[in-house]
């Protein structure tokens, strides 16, 4: 199985150009897709319908969409009549397996003055996977600092380790079973997950410590049996390597501020040992960032 995620900067590239079909091509091959920074109807992307244009680049996928910013653009034809639009911008999971559910959950934010702060969200989905159903997450957190993003963490973090008491979207029983509530069967909602996204935080800012435990300087990351890992380190790649963030050669020396990883996949211990490897496309001239490649052997 291979995953791969990318925040596709509403589909312009590294260059500054505007242009999906290589948004597409920069992810085409993956099983599973997850996307951040997926907008419909803005005008800096000529009102494109993000979401629906790479799902018919990419025919062969499942796909679901999560606004997490939401506006109205409505307006009036030539005729006078009211065409319903809306503003919006998220992320989105494409997959090559079915898209058993979706569930979506809006994040702490922050009352902004002189900054910009948007609504961000966290995206669940239950994959049906050929080795058995997994929960795929897709996230894209504050870019405003650790104390912003802190809320977001601990809100998501709590989130992703209730899900599998409370059950699937739908669970338990229904007393009258020919009214449909129960078509199709109890959805499942799996212990084995995964949180692949743009963090906004480098290795060494606490919003990482909070997925992968705290670094001690004889042991190395303290990593709890409920925590996460970073897939990165798991591959037997150095936590301090790899740059994500920005997309061109000499990130380090261009941007002082970004110097690590933004982009990473974290997962639990149901997953741990099926990583096989993780790569960063760093060729790829597709957006801003550049795409993390995971590999399981699931």
């Amino acid at each position: 199985m291979k995953l791969v995620t990318l925040n596709i900067q509403f589909g312009f590239g590294a260059d500054g150009k505007f242009d999906l079909t290589r948004t597409a091509d920069a992810v085409r091959g993956a099983d599973i897709i997850t996307l951040q920074e997926v907008e419909r109807h803005w005008k800096r992307s000529d009102y494109s319908d993000q979401p629906a244009e790479l799902a018919r680049l990419l025919p062969d996928y499942h796909w679901t969409y999560a606004a997490n910013l939401d506006l109205d653009a409505s307006y009036k034809d030539a005729g006078g009549s009211l065409v319903q639009r809306r503003r919006q911008f998220g992320v989105m999971v494409l997959s090559r397996w079915p898209i058993i559910s979706k569930r979506v959950f809006p994040l702490p934010k922050f009352g902004a003055v002189a900054h910009h702060s948007i609504q961000t969200g966290l995206l669940e989905t239950v994959i049906d996977v050929p080795s058995g159903p997994i929960r795929v997450y897709t996230v894209h957190l504050s870019h405003l600092g650790d104390e912003l993003r802190q809320p977001q963490i601990d809100m998501m973090l709590d989130i992703i380790a209730r899900a599998p008491g409370e059950g699937g979207v739908w669970c338990g029983t229904h007393p009258v079973e020919a009214d449909g509530w129960t078509e199709g069967g109890v959805p499942p909602m799996p212990y084995k997950a995964l949180i692949a996204g743009d963090f906004n935080f480098t290795t060494k800012m606490a919003g990482y410590e909070c997925f992968t435990g705290p670094l001690n300087e004889n042991y190395g990351r303290l990593t709890s049996r409920t925590g996460y890992r970073d897939a990165w380190v798991v591959a037997g790649n150095a936590e301090d390597q790899g740059v994500t963030f920005p997309a061109i050669k000499g990130a380090e020396e261009v941007s002082k501020q970004v110097s690590s990883r933004l982009d990473y996949c974290f997962v639990n211990s149901g997953l741990w040992d099926q990583v096989t490897d993780v790569r960063i496309d760093d060729e790829s001239p597709a957006s801003d960032h550049l795409p993390l490649w995971v590999e399981f052997n699931a």
